[in-house]
């Protein structure tokens, strides 16, 4: 992950953040997001990829109010990626265990839908905190995109708002955005 990337991850510790690479791969992420989504660095290295997480892992289907929406655009935004690098082995083989795990990862890639939203809103229910309304945007540096800072933030004054800041109080203790990327991988998941 790049040096500056880090800095910024670091720097926007009030809101969840995360810094994807190609395959939508999660190099790494702050605490909030970890608490947000799920465990990443909890995960087995082959598993930290936020794609492979949205469609396969049941944790997030209850997590996204309309899974099936963001998990078909995660399809289709996996799409863009192979056709930017269509040799890629390692997103090959997501593409097959998507495919071979998921029938309605078939069904989109089969309908070969490419996704290249890098902003949006998204609707949630935290087994924590609640309801949440959530904006994404994905910043990416123009010399180098193939890493991403994702960042999830809520209308300021929002009950969503107010429920990422509870949330945020949850394990106020727990690893730095550097000590979680460097955590050895269990089967935990959030």
């Amino acid at each position: 992950m790049r040096p500056a990337l880090r800095q910024l991850l670091d720097a926007v510790g009030a809101v969840p953040a995360l810094v994807l690479g190609r395959r939508t791969d999660v190099l790494a992420g702050n605490r909030l997001a970890y608490l947000l989504l799920a465990d990443f660095p909890a995960l087995p290295a082959a598993e930290r990829n936020l794609t492979r997480w949205i469609i396969l892992d049941p944790a997030a289907r209850e997590l996204f109010t309309d899974w099936h929406s963001v998990a078909a655009e995660a399809a289709g935004a996996l799409r863009v990626d192979i056709g930017r690098h269509p040799n890629d082995p390692q997103a090959n083989q997501l593409v097959g265990d998507l495919a071979v795990h998921s029938e309605d990862f078939r069904q989109w890639w089969a309908g070969h839908r490419v996704v290249t939203t890098h902003a949006g809103t998204l609707r949630m229910h935290h087994p924590v905190v609640g309801d949440l309304e959530l904006t994404f945007e994905d910043l990416a540096p123009r010399h180098d995109p193939d890493q991403t800072l994702r960042v999830f933030t809520a209308a300021t004054g929002s009950p969503s708002a107010d429920s990422l800041a509870l949330l945020g109080s949850f394990g106020a203790e727990g690893p730095s955005a550097d000590e979680a990327t460097e955590r050895p991988a269990t089967r935990r998941r959030t």
